[in-house]
């Protein structure tokens, strides 16, 4: 176990070395990148060693987990990036910071009814399938712009970016994809609609968060980078 940690803590060093010298060459800060830890299927004293080494933003993919296991992490901000099932919202609604997985208007107003019952605006990413794969979830970028206005007439909800898992593909092709995040992005900060602040990519995971922050990527989601691969389930 003494090994492992002493891995996890290594591993986190190079990964943040490696987004300093990305952000270098991109002609970006450094400190506006963060580096989020996703915790699927990871013990929470995994999880807290990670915390202890200086990350400050969990990524959970399903709420069930991380309503079990919640109360073990050591303090820190937690974003859901995992679907979201509408049945769900209420379970998880006050017990995030962050919702990035955002890919329906049934969605968005069923966050919205459990804020405002709460009396909280929850913040939200627009989860965009920029390969249009059946097996992942997802809007498609042509309709983003109708999502987006949609979300902009709730109150209780607020749009603070985008959120990708591109396909599997060659480094050409995963740049266009990222490009593709980017300029939607940009696009849609243009509209400059009331009740949304556009100020977040969450875009790059263990295997190309290098590649995503040259294309404006400022949260890199990483799992087996930091921990290592996961345990057979």
């Amino acid at each position: 176990m003494e090994n492992q940690y002493k891995q996890i803590e290594e591993n986190i060093k190079k990964i943040k070395n490696n987004i300093y010298e990305a952000a270098i060459k991109a002609g970006r800060n450094p400190d506006d990148i963060t580096l989020m830890a996703v915790t699927k299927t990871r013990t929470c004293e995994e999880v807290n060693k990670a915390i202890s080494c200086g990350i400050n933003l969990l990524g959970e993919n399903r709420v069930q987990e991380y309503l079990q296991r919640a109360d073990g992490y050591d303090k820190a901000e937690v974003h859901l990036i995992g679907h979201l099932q509408t049945n769900k919202v209420k379970q998880i609604v006050g017990k995030v910071s962050m919702i990035e997985s955002v890919d329906s208007i049934k969605l968005a107003k069923e966050i919205d009814k459990q804020s405002r019952a709460l009396g909280i605006v929850t913040d939200v990413l627009m989860e965009i399938n920029i390969g249009e794969e059946d097996s992942k979830n997802g809007i498609n970028k042509e309709d983003a712009f109708s999502l987006a206005e949609s979300i902009n007439e709730l109150k209780n909800i607020k749009l603070k970016g985008l959120m990708t898992i591109p396909p599997k593909c060659d480094e050409k092709q995963l740049e266009y994809y990222f490009d593709d995040i980017y300029k939607l992005y940009i696009d849609i900060a243009n509209k400059k609609l009331d009740n949304i602040n556009m100020c977040i990519i969450s875009m790059g995971m263990s295997s190309d968060y290098e590649l995503a922050i040259k294309h404006g990527s400022n949260i890199v989601r990483v799992g087996t980078g930091i921990f290592g691969q996961r345990p057979a389930l």
